[in-house]
């Protein structure tokens, strides 16, 4: 039996994809959980063999979980079920030890046969969403580029982002201009929608 918890901030959409999973002979959802903080310590406490992670969720995103899951309990695999099929979080997930990726309106046979796969050792990639992360390139944005939009996606000052991230104004200023010449847009609103939108935030 191949032991799942499954993370989703949704309880509504967590409960089905669970009732569905449990009607599957080799698969039995373990735990459910709705923040992404308690991934690792409910992984742990119920000997999971998958975590079925969403990418949006509280206390700590789902790419952020798997991070942390994969660095404690490295046995375990994951994939990450999306509403968000950015290329972006494509890339993001594999980095962080994801080995499965696919949206959540994906049909529950299709759901039951990546989380067996990476059971076994292999990945499993939504094609739809690996073709438009090829497509959409490499994120462009440099660690402290992609810092300093995502403070400024807050409605923050270049002062109050300068305070948070202890850089000085000019510096602030610096960044959030090369990230919105990157981006090939006019202003920091359009840059943070763009970036958003392609998953690099």
């Amino acid at each position: 039996m191949i032991r799942v918890v499954l993370a989703d901030d949704e309880r509504l959409v967590r409960g089905a994809i669970a009732t569905l999973l449990n009607l599957e002979d080799d698969v039995e959802v373990v735990a459910e959980v709705g923040r992404g903080d308690e991934v690792v310590a409910t992984v742990v406490k119920h000997r999971a063999d998958i975590a079925v992670l969403d990418v949006e969720m509280p206390g700590m995103t789902g790419l952020e979980a798997a991070a942390a899951l994969h660095q404690e309990v490295p046995s375990c695999g994951i994939l990450i079920l999306t509403s968000f099929g950015r290329p972006g979080y494509l890339r993001r997930a594999l980095a962080a030890g994801a080995r499965g990726f696919l949206a959540k309106d994906a049909p529950v046979d299709q759901l039951a046969g990546a989380i067996r796969t990476v059971y076994r050792g292999g990945r499993f990639i939504d094609s739809e969403l690996a073709a438009d992360a090829m497509m959409a390139g490499e994120n462009p944005l440099t660690a402290r580029e992609i810092d300093v939009l995502r403070a400024a996606s807050t409605g923050a000052s270049v002062a109050a982002i300068a305070r948070t991230l202890h850089l000085s104004e000019g510096t602030v200023r610096n960044y959030l201009s090369s990230a919105i010449s990157k981006l090939g847009e006019a202003n920091r609103i359009a840059a943070i929608r763009k970036a958003n939108a392609m998953g690099w935030l």
